[in-house]
């Protein structure tokens, strides 16, 4: 082995180190389950170590994120199905147990109601809001215009206001 190919090798083993985490949580945000944010991370980081002699470490980030949007809107188009939820008829959780998981039931809540959103709106929603980037660089990686970004963003938020109202109305019920 090489000098430079050891070089490379850990200098991409330090960018996984460094912004696996990060990346893990963005794949799954884009596509709502863990087994799906692993499978969409791998991918994208196989196809960024395949390119990584044409990569600037300073934007290795951002062209990792940009293979995970591509990736998850492909296999959005590719696939497309209905969720099928378990029916829990009159199950109710512990009052206790509840109270102590409310951060990972949040985090839940949120993934759930991303995943009523189109591929493009979540992906949308994630970069501007999440990876907080501008509009113009958010147009830039879903590869749309500006005027598209804004008016997906208001859409998208308008569905995730209007779907928390209603689980607000259900909560408060029970």
């Amino acid at each position: 082995m090489t000098t430079s190919t050891t070089t490379r090798e850990e200098e991409f083993s330090a960018f996984v180190a460094t912004h696996g985490g990060s990346l893990r949580h963005v794949a799954h945000l884009l596509t709502g389950s863990r087994d799906g944010a692993d499978d969409l991370l791998q991918d994208a980081l196989l196809r960024t170590w395949l390119h990584w002699r044409r990569v600037e470490p300073q934007t290795a980030w951002a062209y990792t994120r940009r293979i995970m949007v591509n990736l998850a809107t492909d296999r959005w188009r590719r696939k497309r199905y209905e969720t099928v939820s378990a029916d829990l008829g009159d199950w109710q959780p512990d009052a206790h147990a509840a109270a102590a998981f409310s951060a990972t039931e949040d985090r839940d809540f949120i993934v759930d109601q991303l995943s009523h959103l189109s591929a493009r709106e979540r992906a949308i929603v994630v970069l501007r809001y999440y990876a907080d980037l501008s509009e113009a660089e958010v147009a830039e990686h879903v590869g749309v215009s500006v005027g598209t970004v804004k008016s997906t963003c208001s859409r998208a938020l308008s569905r995730l206001r209007s779907r928390n109202d209603a689980a607000e109305a259900t909560r408060s019920k029970s």
